[in-house]
């Protein structure tokens, strides 16, 4: 497969997500504290409930990780997490620390991004009860799947969204008033459709009481890795990453995503589409004119959400 054709799909992956209402924004400029809200990595510190960042593991049994698919689920967005729970090991104990499945409105066979096909361990009716919840990027939720979550994160320890599921997370209801982050292309968009949701740019996650939030796609990874920390300790989860020969450090400083936290610039040279900052081809893509300036999209649906609200995302980039 040649480089235009990886291109050409991945646009398109981004462009039907935009279409779910879940992907495809500038970044956005808000105010940002250099402290994100919710545990630090000293001991004791003000975590969860006041209670210090440290969770507290069963003194038996294993921990239940639920991860919510559904279709277009992004495979990085669940499978990095995944892989670093199925590795985290404990000295001395011969069982894993977390048992993992997958949750879906129904157990028919879904399709993640890229075409693979996944089949359902449960549906949100006989799902077990899960001590964490990692919500990908995916379609866009149901009523249904929205009152699981909300139901299910009465009693977790961490529900936790990775790249754009901070989106399905906010539409739940459950992040209105605290600090969450999300994929560094869906800035505007979030900060438009959830204002009463503290946007942290730049920041690899944000945890804010039981709830976490990742940035884009890899950021999910240090976001699990952060978790493991957090019910065993650090050096458990550097074991863990070391085993992965995983090399990021991300998940050790939350505000690691600063290469993030500005917005890129659209030129006559190299325009950006202003809804989801991607390249465009002004002599084949779609545009509008505002206020004597033409702007140019990668796709109608892009051009449809600058038409509705177009002052949102030139003010964004100014």
């Amino acid at each position: 497969m040649n480089k235009g054709t990886n291109t050409l799909r991945g646009k398109e992956l981004f462009r039907r997500a935009a279409e779910f209402g879940l992907i495809a924004a500038i970044a956005f400029s808000v105010c940002a504290s250099s402290d994100p809200v919710g545990a630090t990595s000293t001991p004791g510190g003000s975590g969860q409930n006041g209670k210090g960042d440290s969770l507290t593991p069963p003194a038996q049994g294993t921990i239940p990780i639920a991860f919510l698919v559904s279709e277009g689920a992004v495979m990085i967005d669940f499978s990095g997490p995944w892989e670093v729970f199925q590795d985290a090991m404990i000295p001395g104990r011969a069982d894993p620390p977390f048992r993992l499945y997958t949750v879906a409105e129904t157990t028919h066979p879904i399709h993640a991004s890229g075409g693979m096909t996944i089949i359902p361990d449960y549906n949100l009716e006989n799902a077990p009860a899960p001590k964490v919840i990692v919500i990908p990027a995916q379609s866009e939720p149901t009523a249904p799947v929205l009152n699981w979550i909300r139901k299910s994160t009465k009693t977790t320890d961490v529900t936790m969204s990775v790249c754009t599921g901070a989106f399905i997370l906010a539409k739940t209801g459950l992040l209105s008033g605290k600090a969450a982050t999300t994929y560094h292309g869906a800035f505007v968009r979030f900060a438009t459709q959830f204002p009463d949701i503290h946007l942290k740019r730049g920041a690899r996650f944000v945890e804010d009481g039981n709830l976490a939030t990742a940035g884009g796609l890899s950021s999910g990874i240090d976001l699990a890795l952060r978790v493991v920390e957090r019910y065993y300790g650090r050096e458990v989860a550097q074991k863990t990453a070391y085993n992965m020969e995983y090399q990021g450090q991300g998940w050790m400083d939350r505000n690691s995503n600063q290469i993030y936290a500005s917005t890129l610039v659209s030129t006559a040279e190299h325009p950006l589409c202003p809804v989801c900052q991607m390249d465009v081809a002004p002599a084949t893509a779609p545009k509008s004119l505002f206020k004597g300036k033409t702007y140019y999209f990668c796709s109608q649906e892009d051009k449809k959400t600058f038409d509705a609200s177009p002052d949102k995302f030139v003010d964004a980039v100014k």
